[in-house]
């Protein structure tokens, strides 16, 4: 088979390329000017659109999702800034939640533990926001619905700072007996 004519007409787009085969595909009259024998006239590039024309951030989702999601971020960003601070003076904050509870007299007092599981709950929530703004960002810029996103981003912050949290206020006995004590039977 070193000769051409030798060679078996190609059928059904055997021997043609990826793209031959799908500008065929694509545009039908190619196909039968080919099947004729004429050349298939080319295709006029469209024209490119003025940089004015389309966004600056690429497709744009609803105007409501981008007003509730920028709403959720700013209100994430503020709750997250008041939580940090407080959790940061951890046996202070230990002995608000008591008082919240109904049981003024617990004092926190393993200051170590609370200071330190204090410190990485407040790292939980930063990261946390600044993870979900960024997914957030991400998905804004491709147009997408993404208010839930910061609604998600709350619960598994909040789910792993608790975590946090929860680990300092069990590792002092005499602040969970104070607790524990005003739990009626």
């Amino acid at each position: 088979m070193s000769d051409a004519s030798e060679r078996p007409r190609p059928q059904y787009g055997e021997y043609a390329t990826p793209e031959e085969q799908r500008a065929r595909i694509q545009r039908p009259e190619v196909t039968e000017a080919l099947d004729a024998g004429v050349a298939p006239q080319p295709v006029a590039e469209p024209a490119p659109t003025p940089a004015a024309a389309t966004p600056a951030g690429g497709p744009r989702g609803p105007l409501w999702d981008r007003v509730l999601t920028f709403g959720l971020l700013v209100y994430g960003l503020v709750s997250t800034i008041s939580t940090i601070v407080q959790l940061l003076d951890f046996p202070a904050y230990a002995e608000t939640a008591a008082g919240v509870l109904g049981v003024p007299d617990a004092s926190y007092t393993n200051l170590t533990a609370g200071y330190v599981w204090g410190a990485a709950a407040a790292l939980v929530y930063g990261i946390g926001w600044l993870g979900t703004a960024l997914l957030t960002w991400r998905r804004l810029r491709r147009g997408r619905i993404a208010f839930w996103i910061p609604l998600v981003g709350f619960v598994v912050t909040a789910l792993i700072a608790g975590v946090c949290v929860t680990i300092a206020l069990v590792g002092d006995p005499q602040f969970m007996s104070a607790l524990m004590s005003s739990v009626p039977n």
